[in-house]
């Protein structure tokens, strides 16, 4: 149902006040907010994230690496606030200038190479160590079309349904259904894949998966957006069960949804990752 009381002004301006439960960290400008340097560890590569659904990614690929034996591919993971504004001092936007998480600095070369955007990280630590990106050109164009899927796919799911179902302070019918269709036809297109491949390049786990996975698997869990499960009934795409049950066991997959985490249950949690003694005593 549309809002009968507001009518578009000519030329917007922005009011604080229109943000709803984000309206602290949401605002029509860029640039640091404030001077604050970001901590940095021993480890080649730096990571600045949260334990949202894009943050998970890059973890993911961290821990894959290790688990396969590139020991090279150790990372500091410093969680990254964004309630209190972390992602606006002028540490966090000399690695980002967009101000979101994930963000990391690999200085394992002769000069730092800052990479920010999720699907650069993965793309980035997947070509550096030549593991989890084809390197045949039929499979490794497949892998990419389906990485890029998912990263021009998730705006419609977290800011758009998302947004509306769950954190949007005033519920509209028109916003929900029409985020909620989309929602229903990426999992469709999903599940339709998977019916037909073991996983989302083929019969091989790629970036593609690890991209994918920490947006599917929350609905698929029940763990994100309230009832959101329930609503968009997505019981009914058991492909995309089948490969969302398989990746969830994976040991560095476990361990990854772990770190930069600071809700849930406390074994779960790793506030900052410094190498794999981190997760002694955690639910791995």
């Amino acid at each position: 149902m549309a809002d009968p009381t507001y009518t578009p002004p000519e030329v917007w301006t922005y009011d604080s006040e229109s943000g709803g439960r984000f309206a602290a960290i949401n605002r029509p400008t860029a640039g640091a907010q404030r001077q604050e340097d970001l901590p940095k560890g021993n480890q080649p590569h730096q990571l600045y994230s949260l334990a949202t659904p894009n943050g998970v990614k890059a973890n993911i690929i961290f821990e894959e690496l290790l688990e396969a034996g590139h020991s090279d591919a150790e990372y500091d993971a410093w969680i990254i606030n964004i309630g209190e504004g972390t992602q606006f001092t002028s540490g966090f936007v000399d690695i980002n200038p967009n101000s979101k998480i994930p963000a990391m600095v690999d200085f394992s070369g002769a000069a730092p190479i800052r990479v920010f955007e999720s699907g650069a990280i993965l793309m980035h630590m997947a070509e550096k160590f030549g593991k989890f990106l084809p390197t045949d050109a039929a499979t490794r164009a497949e892998t990419l079309s389906w990485l890029f899927w998912q990263v021009g796919s998730a705006p419609f799911i977290g800011g758009g349904f998302g947004h509306f179902y769950a954190y949007a302070p005033e519920k509209y019918e028109y916003p929900i259904n029409r985020y909620a269709m989309e929602t229903k036809r990426l999992f469709d297109v999903a599940n339709n894949r998977l019916k037909e491949t073991k996983f989302l390049a083929g019969d091989d786990y790629t970036i593609a998966d690890m991209a994918t996975f920490p947006w599917l698997a929350p609905f698929v869990f029940g763990s994100i957006y309230n009832e959101a499960k329930t609503f968009l009934s997505i019981d009914e795409y058991e492909s995309v069960a089948r490969w969302t049950h398989e990746i969830a066991a994976r040991p560095a997959v476990k361990r990854a949804r772990m770190v930069n985490k600071s809700w849930g249950e406390e074994n779960e949690q790793l506030l900052n990752r410094h190498s794999a003694d981190d997760f002694a005593g955690k639910a791995v």
